[in-house]
């Protein structure tokens, strides 16, 4: 499960008023929820592009803090599915997830990269180091 932050001044409430409905009008219908740090995420167990197998979304609460969006995209081997002919399909997966997460916390692929990285280098400084 990946969690994203917001742009610096926004909240993901203010972004998408409608998560639910956001999720369903890009992955397909929501057919459950799964408990994730105490929030209850959307479930998608069969997504609209047959590249994906699950897809699990929503808003993490945090107290004191911002919420974030945490997500997990289940996908299929790629081999699989280009073998089945969906060489289309794997390309608008990958817009749609770009294009969501987008939306969702305002930030381009470029920026998330930046800012995972930026987490990774802060979690692996010692403890002894300030």
């Amino acid at each position: 499960m990946k969690e994203y932050k917001m742009r610096r001044g926004e909240y993901l409430e203010e972004r998408i008023p409608d998560l639910e409905g956001t999720i369903e009008e890009y992955f397909g219908e929501i057919t459950g929820t799964e408990e994730y740090k105490g929030s209850d995420l959307y479930v998608v167990g069969d997504p609209d592009n047959p590249v994906f197998k699950r897809i699990v979304a929503g808003a993490v609460a945090y107290s004191g803090k911002k919420d974030k969006l945490a997500v997990e995209f289940e996908e299929r081997d790629a081999a699989d599915v280009i073998a089945e002919g969906n060489v289309d399909a794997a390309e608008d997966a990958v817009s749609a997830k770009n294009e969501f997460l987008l939306e969702a916390t305002g930030r381009d692929a470029k920026s998330r990269r930046e800012s995972l990285k930026r987490q990774v280098e802060d979690d692996e400084t010692p403890d002894n180091v300030s």
